[in-house]
């Protein structure tokens, strides 16, 4: 039981953080790259929707339940930091 609880919470909110990282890393990308705020903001809005459902499906296909937290949280950590620091760069 414990398990399968500890995958679902991973698949949800591990899926979650890392749909934010890249979807922070995404606008702060394209923002950096010329393109108008709320375009950037919409296309990565439209494009989280699709990874989240990825990463929600990937987490149940995955046989260590310590690899799917790690990857995601991990994943969502660095693209986070990552994000912070070009946004940053793009507002100075």
């Amino acid at each position: 039981m414990w398990l399968l609880s500890s995958r679902i919470l991973a698949a949800l909110l591990g899926g979650y953080a890392c749909t934010w990282g890249i979807t922070s890393l995404g606008i702060a990308g394209l923002v950096f790259l010329g393109v108008d705020f709320h375009d950037a903001e919409a296309s990565m809005f439209m494009l989280a929707f699709l990874c989240f459902l990825g990463l929600f499906l990937w987490a149940f296909t995955v046989t260590s339940v310590t690899r799917v937290w790690l990857s995601l949280l991990g994943s969502a950590a660095l693209m986070t930091v990552a994000a912070w620091l070009l946004q940053r760069s793009v507002l100075s």
